[in-house]
């Protein structure tokens, strides 16, 4: 039998991996019965029994209902304890906040927006996340937290949880978000670009393990997420995906970052609102006109003047949409995926902008790699970020750190630290 001591330091025996396996295929839903996990497993049925007793001890598993008679008595089933644990995401945007709370089965549970501009930097921005967060926990049973993911508009260094040269964030290069999060909720916190939240919030409700997916995301700014057989691609150092700061060839556009001739600053939402009112000031007639000589047309506003057939709308999405369709098409012709989701703000602007973007990534692309190729909108539910990080932590919690923590029954920062 698995001693306290091997739990306790997660060794990595015959009895410890499997102990964790059953507990996953509960989770998972791929084996709910004893003698299901039996079969799955290849293991006794006695040895099955004492796995399950530890688990439900532990506190993972419980009795469900019972299940369909095969003949004799009908089995008992398992179900997974998601209500044990709380998983909090914080979705930053470049001029908004969005938080949630979901159960360990990634369920959302609660979940809050307010108006903000990240330029306020790291100090205010965090104040204001966990005020917010703190707020609505307090609308529901106090429940542990499990986990915390921070979803950022800007490359992020994975490992250490820090922003690396955020051309829209000043103040957070370098910034250690992980800690004030660890500290407050005294939970494991993972920092991610909110491009790769969306992509597995894509990938949660698609509900397939393996996508080869390509998430797009084009609002103020424009960024990535890439799925390689359902898991995300960061690259070395993170920047993966950040194909804002491609270059557009006949471009001398400048860049946020400081550049020429970026994606961003031709593409990207606050470039169209630049052309816009500059158009306006040369005196072109618009439905936009009041708003931009106001100085507060946003992109959101361009993409619904563009569906109610305002010429210049129109044409500042389709030169969006040409330009962005070039640089999808050479992640095509490199990542050939099966999948290419256009979310953010810009996919208001529906086929206007879906139909420009098809028609020059299928031109540019090569026909093997667009031979089963889907491009296609986004659901647009203000939750996918807050899906895509319950994800994130699911997957984190589950598959990467389980041996680490699973013996005291629940996370903690403490138990995240690979040991020396």
């Amino acid at each position: 039998m698995t001693t306290d001591s091997t739990l306790r330091f997660g060794a990595q025996t015959d009895e410890v991996t499997s102990l964790l396996r059953i507990v996953n295929l509960v989770r998972t839903g791929e084996a709910t019965t004893r003698p299901e996990i039996g079969k799955v497993t290849g293991l006794g049925r006695g040895v099955v029994s004492q796995r399950v007793d530890q688990a439900i001890s532990i506190g993972f598993l419980g009795d469900g209902d019972f299940g369909a008679s095969s003949g004799g008595r009908a089995p008992r089933t398992l179900r997974f304890r998601s209500e044990q644990g709380r998983i909090v995401v914080c979705a930053l945007g470049a001029a908004h906040i969005r938080v949630g709370i979901a159960a360990l089965d990634g369920d959302i549970i609660d979940h809050a927006h307010r108006a903000w501009d990240i330029a306020q930097g790291p100090g205010k921005t965090i104040d204001a996340v966990m005020a917010l967060v703190d707020d609505m926990l307090k609308k529901h049973p106090k429940v542990p937290v499990w986990a915390v993911v921070v979803g950022l508009p800007g490359p992020v260094d994975f490992a250490t949880g820090q922003p690396v040269a955020p051309p829209i964030m000043p103040g957070w290069n370098g910034f250690d978000v992980r800690t004030p999060f660890e500290e407050h909720f005294n939970a494991p916190v993972w920092v991610d670009n909110d491009s790769n939240l969306l992509a597995l919030g894509e990938r949660a409700r698609r509900r397939d393990s393996l996508v080869d997916l390509i998430y797009c995301k084009i609002g103020s700014g424009v960024g990535a997420g890439l799925l390689s057989k359902g898991r995300i691609h960061r690259g070395a150092n993170g920047a993966a995906g950040d194909i804002g700061h491609v270059r557009v060839s006949d471009s001398d556009a400048p860049c946020r970052c400081g550049k020429i001739g970026c994606l961003e600053a031709v593409a990207g939402g606050w470039a169209l609102v630049r052309d816009a009112e500059q158009a306006v000031r040369e005196g072109v007639a618009t439905s936009l006109a009041g708003r931009a000589r106001k100085g507060g047309l946003t992109l959101e506003e361009i993409t619904l003047a563009a569906q109610a057939g305002d010429a210049l709308a129109i044409s500042l999405i389709q030169k969006s949409a040409r330009v962005a369709g070039e640089t999808i098409s050479a992640l095509v012709n490199m990542f050939n995926p099966g999948v290419i989701v256009i979310g953010g703000a810009i996919a208001s602007a529906g086929e206007v902008f879906l139909a420009e973007v098809r028609q020059r990534v299928y031109e540019l692309s090569l026909p093997l790699a667009t031979r089963d190729l889907t491009i296609t909108l986004s659901v647009n539910d203000e939750r996918e970020p807050l899906r895509g990080g319950a994800e994130l932590a699911r997957e984190q919690l589950f598959d990467v750190t389980f041996p680490r923590w699973f013996a005291e029954g629940h996370p903690s920062p403490e138990r995240m630290a690979i040991p020396a």
